[in-house]
């Protein structure tokens, strides 16, 4: 593994460096290019050997998540595997309530879990918008660190939680399956719930807009829950306030335009309406097919996504096949990032991710021609 420099030495004014690889910049933005891009969700994990050394090393995925060091080592693996076109920055949606007081910690088997959740009028008056390079202030000093080690070689995504998938953590104290404390809050105290989505969305404004600062040269909001939501509640609760962020994020650095990408797990049914929302590129799970959602949305954006993670526990034919469907699926011309719908899975082999990343590249070209 290659020696990690630390922040101080990644200043802001030295990251700033030609991309040799920009085919990720460019399909976002609904531009040619010679083969359909790809990255993971969740490219750098627990399904790589050398993950769980890093992460064994650090102590916790949360003192892993603090170490910029080490979490612009986990960013780097899946690169020095496979030929991906984007580099995401390794951290965790849950950093801003974590940052708000919120007590964030993990339960094995169980995931995170705050220990003062949000559920009354005062816990909500008492949320502060943080700081990015204050209370957040690892996150920052991560993204300078891998932009400096990346070099150029391909662009580096940054991220968030959408505003309404925070705050359901934020008031169950943890994951849920049936969302009844943030709904009951939702349809009982709907002004409560705006509240806190209201300082959310400025937290996220804010977050985003210092990891741009910092050198994330891409932008994706993770809406896991909007999907969750009746047509009117998620017009309401979750796409409302992934506008509000969109039109107050900085859209342009190093000269060039900064992409954003929304992505609403189970929101095949709403691409329309979040094509109007102002974000350069929507993600698609696989319940939605990318012919679909092309004409949902009329080439208005581009279309990231969406093949079945599963796919990788199938044989490394079968895996071709199914990246030929999708990339048949959305078709000739630009505007396609490919993706899983989802986050690769922990025990996937590394070795059938490299056949996915290969196959895409090799089958795309007639798309591009």
């Amino acid at each position: 593994m290659r020696e990690i420099h630390t922040p101080e030495e990644h200043p802001k004014e030295s990251i700033v460096s030609e991309l040799k690889n920009d085919r990720l910049l460019r399909a976002l933005l609904r531009q040619n290019v010679d083969v359909t891009p790809v990255w993971m969700m969740r490219q750098a994990g627990r399904y790589l050997p050398e993950y769980r050394e890093t992460r064994a090393k650090a102590g916790s995925f949360m003192d892993l998540c603090r170490n910029p060091q080490l979490a612009c080592e986990v960013t780097l693996q899946p690169l020095e595997r496979f030929p991906l076109d984007a580099a995401i920055l390794f951290s965790d949606i849950l950093t801003i309530p974590d940052a708000m007081g919120l007590g964030l910690y993990f339960s094995e088997g169980e995931g995170p879990k705050f220990a003062r959740p949000v559920r009354d009028e005062a816990a909500v008056k008492a949320l502060g918008v943080p700081d990015p390079e204050q209370e957040l202030d690892y996150v920052m000093d991560a993204v300078r660190v891998i932009r400096g080690e990346l070099d150029g070689s391909v662009p580096l995504i940054g991220f968030s939680g959408s505003p309404w998938t925070l705050a359901t953590y934020m008031v169950e104290g943890g994951g849920t399956k049936n969302f009844a404390l943030s709904k009951g809050m939702m349809f009982e105290r709907p002004d409560l719930m705006h509240q806190m989505l209201d300082k959310l969305a400025a937290a996220v404004t804010a977050y985003l807009n210092g990891q741009v600062a910092a050198g994330a040269q891409a932008l994706m909001i993770f809406d896991t829950w909007g999907g969750v939501l009746s047509p009117r509640d998620y017009e309401l609760f979750s796409l409302a306030y992934m506008r509000k962020i969109v039109a107050g994020l900085t859209r342009e650095s190093d000269g060039r335009r900064v992409p954003v990408v929304l992505f609403t797990k189970n929101g095949g049914q709403w691409l329309p309406q979040m094509a109007e929302s102002g974000a350069d590129a929507l993600g698609v799970d696989w319940t939605t097919d990318l012919a679909d959602a092309r004409v949902a949305v009329r080439d208005k954006v581009a279309l990231q996504g969406n093949v079945d993670p599963c796919i990788l526990y199938a044989s490394p034919e079968r895996i071709r096949d199914e990246v030929g469907r999708v990339l048949n699926s959305y078709g000739s011309g630009p505007g396609h990032v490919f993706n899983l719908g989802h986050g690769i899975h922990p025990n996937v082999d590394p070795d059938h991710a490299a056949v996915l990343v290969e196959a895409v590249h090799e089958l795309s070209k007639p798309y591009h021609q």
